[in-house]
């Protein structure tokens, strides 16, 4: 299945115009969960924040399967 991983917030976005082909969602949430790290990551390097945004899994028709919040989690 393609997926396609579009950052969001309210006022802004960044679609994903190529996607990924994925075995099924959880494939999908797991490099979306890598990916969210990793702009963590350098958000952190360059002192930026993604606060308030939202990476949304979609599908090839635009409906969304998954969203996952930027924001880090306090655990």
């Amino acid at each position: 299945m393609r997926c396609y991983f579009h950052l969001v917030n309210g006022h802004e976005s960044i679609p994903d115009d190529i996607g990924i082909e994925v075995l099924d969602l959880t494939t999908a949430e797991e490099m979306a969960l890598q990916a969210i790290e990793d702009i963590r990551t350098e958000a952190i390097e360059l002192g930026a924040s993604w606060e308030g945004w939202r990476l949304d899994i979609v599908d090839p028709s635009g409906r969304s399967l998954l969203s996952i919040p930027l924001n880090p989690t306090v655990r």
